[in-house]
């Protein structure tokens, strides 16, 4: 028999969508036999999940639903946040963990915790319901959020299993391509490589805002009974080095495999041995005068790049997206230095008007002393 489903409610927040007013949002924490991943809800979900599961069981479950306030609004009340928090908690544990599994053997349960249809507890599909949680925008979503989620210590954990576990694909599909023998062979593994590489890259981004979360609560005093302390942030800080070792390592290494892959290509092709064409063979084709026109050609396609030659539209999308916030990155530490260097041309400035005031004092003393002179000159004249 499958061990229980472990369920908890341990933070909450507040809606980012500027289209809609805010509201609070419940962070279900779903822990199984080998993953754990969170499922955010509101309470308007709960409430109709309660109503889902009277029709169909036609009986309320064990626990009561907390009911709605009608005078205030957690989204300005903590103190009702955390007692609707609480009393959700206790309804869904009571579903879950109950003796009666009517309610939870429904498919309005499992949809609305985002389970697959089968009860299996096996690795695999504990796998599985964590990919499809973060696909879905349980872990994607906005990075806000995702660094939110990240920032419990027992999820890090999993996404840097995760993150490990895509690493090390990442090695033997890269393996599997130095070793294979057609080009078809090198180009499907030299894609999942990239695949799994740029999901890793995904992971460790969520993974550093997880842990600078979880640093700031450690320094605010915030952290709580199962907060970290300063040597195990110091720890997970040394993994995410490493990580991010083996991760530039990987990219290196799929990038060298790409240009040893076009220089046999290349040396094939030269030796007569190829079917793709030189330029001079299309030269000699279609004649010198056939060339490609001057400046943009509507609709050509981009040219590609040993990044991207291996990536399918989601890798490119998700490698651009890694791609703009390394830029985002690059350009606060520009703009870091544009006002370092306007700060030290303003007290430049400042020197400079400081100088030319001395200057124009030295100035006025050298003609009164001057002045003095030709006067004494004058009178040594008279007397002489």
């Amino acid at each position: 028999m499958a061990p229980p489903l472990e369920i908890s409610i341990p933070s909450t927040i507040l809606s980012s969508d500027p289209s809609q007013k805010p509201y609070t949002l419940y962070n279900i924490t779903l822990r199984l036999p080998l993953r754990t991943f969170v499922v955010q809800k509101r309470y308007s979900d709960f409430s109709t999940l309660h109503t889902a599961l009277t029709s169909t069981v036609s009986s309320p479950p064990p626990a009561p639903l907390p009911g709605k306030s009608w005078f205030s609004s957690t989204v300005k009340s903590e103190e009702l946040t955390e007692t609707r928090r609480k009393g959700l908690e206790e309804y869904l544990r009571a579903i879950a963990e109950g003796p009666d599994r009517r309610w939870r053997e429904t498919s309005v349960w499992r949809g609305f915790l985002n389970l697959p249809s089968s009860s299996g507890g096996s690795a695999s599909s504990a796998r599985n319901e964590l990919v499809a949680a973060r696909n879905r925008g349980s872990l994607g979503g906005q990075a806000g959020q995702a660094g939110q989620v990240a920032g419990d210590p027992g999820i890090w954990l999993d996404l840097h299993r995760e993150m490990k576990g895509q690493l090390h694909d990442a090695r033997l599909f890269l393996g599997k391509r130095d070793g294979a023998g057609t080009a078809q062979g090198q180009h499907e593994a030299g894609a999942n490589a990239k695949r799994c590489l740029v999901k890793a890259s995904g992971i460790l981004g969520n993974l550093e805002e997880g842990l600078k979360i979880m640093s700031e609560g450690e320094k605010r005093g915030t952290a709580g009974v199962g907060g970290l302390g300063a040597g195990e942030l110091r720890r997970r800080r040394d993994l995410l080095g490493s990580a991010r070792v083996e991760r530039d390592g990987l990219e290196k290494l799929a990038v060298s495999l790409a240009v040893k892959s076009q220089s046999s290509s290349t040396n094939l092709n030269s030796s007569g041995g190829g079917a793709a064409a030189t330029q001079q063979d299309k030269s000699a084709l279609f004649g010198p005068s056939v060339s490609r026109p001057p400046g943009r050609v509507l609709g050509a396609p981009i040219p590609e790049t040993d990044k991207t030659r291996e990536l399918d539209n989601e890798g490119v999308l998700m490698l651009q997206k890694q791609l703009m916030q390394d830029q985002d990155v690059d350009v606060d530490e520009l703009a870091k230095i544009v006002r370092r260097q306007k700060e030290m041309g303003l007290a430049i400035h400042g020197e400079l008007e400081l100088q030319n005031e001395m200057l124009r004092r030295v100035d006025d003393t050298v003609g009164r002393v001057k002045g003095k002179i030709d006067v004494a000159r004058k009178r040594a004249a008279k007397i002489s």
